[in-house]
């Protein structure tokens, strides 16, 4: 039994049997289709909705939880552990971290015993998911509560989360583009590159097909850690899991990888990056 709780959101997209592996506490997001309000892989699978998206010609909306959820989690923890670390998606791209932050005050007046740190990642997807899987292991082996959310932030701040997509007219529609802004205009044959800086989504190039974006994520990545470097990496997608084996191939090739992760992204983040959407994303041990 771990001695720090690790609570984040479905937005971490961390691959189902690792978070009951590891006792990680999740707390959905929110998707609203017409009048139907979903809890995120909860109420919707990826796979499922990924179908839904194709033929969508209205995106859903989402909205982060509540403070009233993220306290619902921070209660299940405390029955087992006196000390939580929550890791939230990046503050610049969403109220979950306010959200959270406020649970936490009101959880301290109900139940003053319990400690909680709560982390902004800055992240999303799983360079977040990263953080809350390195965070749950090392609690495991007895960490502190320090030691534990040190960790967590250090693999928050060394991730970088890279992704392409046939469009970015779902990130667009979605209100999420950030700094990648400029690129909406492309020619439809152009394979648009984002990531993730100081919390803010930004562009990272383009490239005129499928095979020559992997390339340049690659070359990312070597300009990141290294040729051959030793990371951990997560591979996620939305319906494109033929496609993310091309990728996966090449990054196997040009790195030693000591961990390599698959999953599909999280319904909510899907809403932003549509069908297609093939990504990853890693840190250096």
């Amino acid at each position: 039994m771990a001695t720090v709780g690790i609570l984040t959101d479905t937005s971490a997209s961390i691959p189902a049997p690792l978070v009951k592996e590891l006792g990680i506490e999740l707390v959905p997001y929110y998707i609203h289709r017409g009048l139907e309000t979903l809890r995120d892989l909860i109420d919707v699978e990826p796979e499922a909705f990924a179908r839904y998206l194709k033929t969508a010609t209205k995106l859903p909306t989402t909205s982060n939880p509540s403070p009233g959820d993220y306290l619902a989690g921070l209660q299940r923890l405390a029955e087992r552990t006196r000390e939580i670390v929550v890791l939230t998606m990046t503050s610049k791209g969403s109220g979950a971290y306010q959200s959270c932050r406020a649970a936490v005050d009101i959880l301290r007046e109900r139940m003053p015993k319990i400690r909680v740190e709560v982390v902004d990642t800055l992240q999303v997807a799983m360079s977040q998911g990263w953080a809350a899987i390195e965070a749950a292991r090392a609690a495991l082996t007895g960490l502190s509560l320090k030691e534990v959310m040190e960790g967590a932030v250090e693999v928050a701040r060394q991730g970088m989360m890279i992704q392409t997509a046939d469009t970015l007219r779902y990130l667009h529609m979605g209100g999420r583009i950030g700094r990648a802004q400029h690129l909406v205009g492309s020619l439809l044959n152009i394979k648009p590159l984002i990531g993730m800086e100081d919390g803010v989504i930004v562009a990272l190039g383009t490239a005129r097909s499928r095979s020559k974006a992997y390339a340049r994520m690659v070359e990312l990545m070597r300009q990141r850690v290294g040729e051959g470097a030793r990371i951990k990496v997560a591979f996620t997608h939305v319906a494109a899991l033929e496609q993310l084996e091309q990728l996966r191939r090449r990054v196997l090739a040009h790195f030693d990888c000591a961990e390599v992760l698959i999953s599909p992204l999280s319904p909510v983040l899907a809403v932003h990056s549509g069908p297609g959407t093939v990504g990853l994303s890693f840190f250096a041990v």
